[in-house]
């Protein structure tokens, strides 16, 4: 009998695997002890397989929901990617949760691929894995092809949250899927994309199940704020070179320097695209500083969302970071209408 995930969390971390898959196994454990529902892995191809980390971290934990976050289907084929989240389904006895995104272009450049359509791309790629994962046979002539494709085991309906910046993406996550990771770090974006998440509710189908409305923002948390920061120019300098230009355009950024810092991406020149960060874009795109900032931004987000994922680079020390983290998840758990 086909399973069926339920799709909604609260609070969320994004490790990644750019450290040996036991390291990230290690740190999962530490996720789940310090109360955290569920734990995505990011899906980058200069980092380790992200689904390897990810089965490493199923065997190691037992309660935490876990998924790629965001797996984009240009990179793996979306066929093909639908059997690797029913296996780390099966393995993880159903506790899979799929983060589905576009990708990003400067690295998928790297591999000679084509962004094309990506918002159809992700819509086509969440309705054929759905067919497939109830045991259907699936042809599919759009951006991609599948003929005749089935899986040949019993595989559980995972929930999908479309990783999202844009309006047209998040309007179409709203309609279509279990949940939206809306990558962003500041609450103004937040306010925006709500208005873009209720137009795409509006035309939601009535017989979909419940949709989770999540933060998926970088942060980076320690004792000491400078070193926070500074810890956060990696990330951000990712999030900048594939920022929408209404972003770039909402915040008063320079859109010839992000697109240098992607060009350095696109390069490998990752040291110079970090130098390249500046203050102003730091505070867009991370919540960097310590506890006390971090949990009022983060309290100012949620105002917004039903749930928050702290996303990379999380901390100087990612061991550290995530206890200050569960600390800061506690604290905004449990703080009251009046709290300050």
């Amino acid at each position: 009998m086909i399973k069926s995930n339920t799709p909604s969390f609260e609070w969320g971390i994004e490790l990644t695997p750019d450290v040996p898959a036991s390291d990230v196994a290690e740190l999962g454990t530490v996720v789940e002890s310090t109360g955290f529902d569920v734990a995505f892995g990011s899906c980058h191809y200069n980092n380790r397989d992200p689904f390897v980390a990810l089965d490493r971290l199923a065997a190691a934990t037992d309660e935490i929901r876990l998924g790629p976050g965001v797996a984009n289907p240009y990179d793996v084929h979306p066929v093909r990617l639908a059997s690797l989240v029913a296996t780390l389904s099966e393995v993880s006895n159903g506790r899979t949760v799929l983060g589905l995104g576009a990708g990003d272009p400067s690295t998928l450049r790297n591999l000679g691929l084509e962004w094309d359509r990506p918002l159809t791309r992700v819509r086509e790629t969440m309705r054929v894995h759905r067919r497939l994962w109830a045991g259907e046979r699936v042809d599919h002539d759009g951006t991609f092809q599948v003929n005749d494709a089935g899986l040949n085991y019993e595989a559980d309906q995972v929930p999908v949250f479309v990783g999202a910046q844009g309006p047209r993406m998040i309007q179409m996550a709203a309609e279509n899927a279990d949940g939206v990771l809306v990558n962003a770090s500041h609450p103004d974006d937040y306010a925006w994309a709500a208005e873009q998440v209720n137009s795409g509710l509006d035309s939601r189908a009535d017989s979909r199940d419940a949709f989770t409305f999540a933060a998926f923002a970088s942060v980076s948390v320690d004792t000491d704020a400078s070193a926070a920061e500074n810890a956060a120019r990696p990330p951000v300098a990712f999030i900048a070179a594939g920022a929408p230009e209404e972003v770039i355009e909402r915040h008063g950024l320079d859109a010839g320097r992000t697109e240098e810092i992607g060009a350095a991406i696109s390069a490998g020149e990752f040291d110079r695209a970090y130098d390249l960060v500046t203050a102003n874009m730091l505070d867009t795109f991370c919540i960097a500083g310590t506890p006390s900032s971090v949990a009022d931004r983060i309290a100012s987000i949620r105002e917004y969302t039903d749930a928050f994922v702290a996303a990379s680079p999380l901390g100087p020390d990612r061991k550290e970071a995530i206890e200050l983290l569960g600390e800061v998840r506690e604290r905004l758990s449990t703080r009251g209408p009046t709290d300050d």
